[in-house]
């Protein structure tokens, strides 16, 4: 039962992982480009929005398709040269509608997830 709990726990990390790296992304290129590893590294210590640093390649990719980013090759001061990623003005339009309704959307979830510790003993999960 424990394995259960801890893999449905897992699942929904996951799943809103998918649902918000992209955005969080977008906020980090707002501030400044920057290059695929360095994001990775921003979205893994700052909470750990990223399981690993290959989940972040393919997501720079649709993005750069879809044209919420653009990149261009640099010179690194230590190796190879490296990609960085700019936000478009398709990704500040993106990052804006997101955030006009991540807002309500969180406080919604958190009214029903506070509102569902008030429900009567006899329907609360045991």
């Amino acid at each position: 039962m424990i394995q259960t709990v801890e893999m449905d726990r897992d699942g929904a990390l996951t799943q809103l992982r998918k649902g918000v790296v992209e955005y969080c992304v977008l906020a980090l290129l707002r501030e400044s480009s920057t290059y695929g590893l360095e994001l990775t590294s921003r979205l893994t210590r700052d909470g750990g929005l990223l399981a690993n640093e290959g989940t972040l390649y393919p997501v720079l990719s649709r993005m750069r398709r879809v044209g919420t980013v653009s990149t261009a090759w640099h010179e690194s001061p230590s190796g190879p040269p490296r990609r960085y990623y700019q936000i478009t003005d398709a990704g500040l339009a993106a990052l804006s509608a997101f955030a006009d309704i991540w807002g309500p959307f969180t406080q919604q979830v958190n009214q029903i997830l506070e509102n569902s510790n008030e429900a009567p003993p006899e329907h609360r999960p045991t």
